[in-house]
C-alpha cells in the first residue's frame, strides 16, 4: 500500500514538473514570470507591454496558472497575480538534483580520462615490440 501512495506522489510530482517545464517553454510566459519577479501586478498591467490582445495574454496567464506558477487574487474588480515560489522552488529542488548527478558522472568520467591520459603518456606495458 506505501508503495502504491509513493507511487502516486512521484506521478504527481513528474506531472507538476512537466506542466510548468511546459508553461515556461514560451517566451511571453517567461516574459510574464519576469514582469512578476519584480512585483505582483493588475492582469492590465502585465498585458500592458505585449503586441497581443489582453485575450491572448490573459490565455497564457491561464497557462501559468494551471501549472502552479502564477496565482490570481481579486482585489475589487482588479484581478492581481503573483509568483507561486513553491511550484519554482520544486523545479529548482529537480534541477538541483539533476544538476548534482551530472556533476558527479562528470567528474568520474574526467578521473578515467586523466588515468587514460597518464597511462597513454607513460607508453606500453608489458608489450613487446611490435606485437599486438
Amino acid at each position: 500500500m506505501i508503495e502504491v501512495e509513493a507511487r502516486k506522489e512521484a506521478a504527481s510530482r513528474a506531472a507538476r514538473l512537466d506542466a510548468v517545464f511546459a508553461a515556461l517553454a514560451d517566451p511571453t510566459r517567461r516574459a510574464i514570470i519576469e514582469r512578476l519577479s519584480r512585483s505582483e501586478a493588475r492582469v492590465t498591467d502585465v498585458a500592458e507591454p505585449f503586441a497581443m490582445s489582453l485575450n491572448a495574454v490573459s490565455k497564457h496567464i491561464r497557462v501559468l496558472e494551471a501549472s502552479g506558477v502564477v496565482e490570481r487574487r481579486r482585489k475589487g474588480r482588479d484581478h492581481i497575480l503573483s509568483i507561486n515560489t513553491r511550484s519554482l522552488n520544486e523545479v529548482d529542488g529537480w534541477i538541483e538534483r539533476m544538476r548534482r548527478y551530472w556533476e558527479a558522472r562528470l567528474d568520474a568520467m574526467e578521473r578515467v580520462l586523466l588515468e587514460l591520459e597518464k597511462d597513454h603518456k607513460s607508453g606500453p606495458k608489458d608489450r613487446k615490440h611490435g606485437s599486438r
